[in-house]
Order: C-alpha cells, then structure tokens, then sequence
C-alpha cells in the first residue's frame, strides 16, 4: 500500500490541530495492533482502568506504557510507517515516541470522555507533539472522536479532567507559570454552534492525527460494535520534561529525566529522523 504526505495535509495538521488520514496502514499493521490489544486486555497493567455509565451494560477500557512488553505494539512503533508521518506532520527534524494508549469502548457503553486537552496531563513542553488515533473497528462519525478546530492555537492550557468523574484534577500548587494560567475546559457542549467541530467516519487503515493542545472528546458506544483503538503518543524535537500543578502526571513515568531536560533518552527513544 503506497501512501504519502503532500504539504496540503502538512499545512491542514498544522492549521486545525487533527487530521484524518485515509489507507495509511496495511491490513497486517491493523491485524497485528488487533493482537496487541486483545494481549493488553487479556493482562493488564497497573495503570488500566475500565469505567461505566448508568444505563449501559458495555465498559471504557484504558491502560498505557506497555508497547515494551508487548511485541506487536513495539513493532508498529519501530518499524511501521507512522514515526515518518507523524515527523513530516510536526515539523521535526527527529521523532521521540512517548507512549501508547489502549481505548476501547465495547457495545453499549454510555461513558463519554469528556472535552479535554492532553498536553497538560504530561510533564512535556513544547509545541511539536502529536497522537495517532488508530481505529481497529470501522467507526461510524455518531461514535467517532471530535476536536475543536484549531484550539491548539488559542494559548490555552486547561486542567486536566478525571475520565471517571469529568471533575478537575485537584491542584497542589499555583495555576500561574510564567506567561501561561491554566484554566477550567470552557463549557463545549452547551455552546457548541460556537465552533467548528471535526469528526469522521474511520475505517480499519485509516487514522486520525491530532496536536495534544487540540481540544478533543469521544461520544458513548451504543452501537453494537466494539470501538478498539490504539492511540500512540509521539514528541519532536522541541519537546521538554516540565513541572505541571498537580501531582498526578499520566502516565507518570519520566525515566529519571527533570524539568527542563528533553526528553530523548532511554525511556523515550528516537525511532525516526529527517533525511
């Protein structure tokens, strides 16, 4: 399967925060994450979670930084062809993978992720950073994650929201650093006609590209199809370890990196860079 980046969708990233791209991944790369998945759901880590909603019988399932344990995911980060995409999309002159991220929403789930940005949940500054949100089912655009077009670039930082409650983080120290306030997620949902909402029907091959200041949430599964997806979390060559006002950090692993630090390194390796 030939695929290729052409500056319009470089240009279109960098302008509205996400993208959709169409027949990236060959159907072994999606056969093979669909391995990985079900090993991550059949033994979980420490860090997983699986939440529900009054009303539905289905359950959101997520868990994050085993792509080292499990052979299929350490293989798409290493050898498939989105390190280069995602390295053309931000502009980098390398790439640093960061971590994966297993969502899934079986049928029936009525859990919703509320409306958030995910730069701040990590200890990372810097402006070129991406996730690659990798569908294993066909998503219908009802069911499909949707992003606040270009809200990577109001200056805005909000605080992180707990998925299990939609409930702020609780903070430890000042809201203020520097030239940046953090700030409530401003009320989406009751003012949507405000914004230009971005949401696609994605099918097994496709993914979707977002910037991890963009404003993103995802709707309940009351189809009767399960929404498998693998998201992977990508930095560039700007991005550093930083202090956040609160003390939870998800995921919090640093590798024994400070702020201030930049984050290639063991724990965050280098898996592609310009020619």
């Amino acid at each position: 399967m030939e695929f290729s980046l052409d500056k319009i969708q470089i240009e279109e990233f960098q302008q509205d925060g996400a993208i959709c791209l169409r027949n990236v991944f060959e159907d072994s790369w999606v056969e093979k994450v669909k391995k990985g998945i079900e090993k991550n759901l059949a033994n979980p880590s420490q860090y997983s979670e699986s939440l529900v909603a009054d009303g539905g019988p289905g359950s959101y399932f997520n868990d994050y930084c085993n792509w080292q344990t499990i052979p299929e995911f350490k293989d798409f980060v290493e050898n498939s062809r989105a390190a280069e995409i995602v390295g053309k999309l931000m502009k980098t002159k390398f790439v640093v993978f960061y971590h994966e991220h297993v969502l899934t929403k079986e049928p029936g789930t009525y859990k919703v992720t509320p409306w958030h940005q995910d730069q701040p949940y990590y200890p990372m500054d810097g402006n070129k950073n991406c996730s690659i949100w990798l569908p294993i089912d066909p998503v219908l655009k009802q069911t499909s994650i949707q992003f606040i077009k270009g809200s990577h670039q109001w200056d805005k930082w909000y605080i992180p929201r707990k998925f299990a409650s939609s409930n702020n983080y609780d903070i430890k120290k000042s809201l203020h650093s520097g030239n940046r306030t953090y700030e409530d997620v401003p009320d989406i949902e009751g003012q949507l006609d405000k914004y230009e909402v971005l949401q696609w029907d994605v099918q097994p091959g496709d993914c979707v590209v977002f910037h991890m200041r963009t404003l993103h949430a995802a709707p309940s599964n009351p189809l009767q199809t399960p929404r498998r997806v693998l998201s992977t979390r990508w930095l560039g060559d700007d991005m550093k370890i930083a202090d956040r006002p609160w003390d939870t950090v998800s995921p919090p692993v640093l590798g024994g990196l400070k702020s201030g630090d930049a984050v290639a390194s063991e724990t965050f390796p280098v898996v592609w860079r310009e020619h």
